[in-house]
């Protein structure tokens, strides 16, 4: 028996949005908060425009800066994933 999952939303929501919110909360610039996690300037701004996905390294890196887990950012990241896959499947049925 194949879970039926309603809670996919509409619009799926990058983990760069979280990202971006969370750096203008603790007032970092992306230049400040690359240099902090020692990580290039152009891969947050790739991040926070949904260019580029959250690796394991990348993961752990934010953990560490944000005081947080890298689960947390890992799971970001996946669920990210598995809703743009979900909306796409469910566009080409009804497409």
């Amino acid at each position: 028996m194949r879970a039926h999952n309603d809670m996919t939303p509409a619009w799926p929501s990058h983990p760069g949005e979280t990202l971006k919110e969370m750096l203008e909360d603790r007032g970092w610039t992306q230049r400040e908060f690359a240099q902090k996690i020692g990580r290039p300037e152009q891969l947050i701004s790739n991040i926070i425009n949904g260019k580029s996905g959250i690796t394991a390294e990348t993961a752990l890196d934010f953990a560490e800066a944000f005081d947080m887990s890298a689960r947390f950012w890992l799971d970001l990241d996946s669920r990210y994933r598995l809703d743009v896959e979900t909306i796409h499947r469910r566009e080409r049925k009804v497409g």
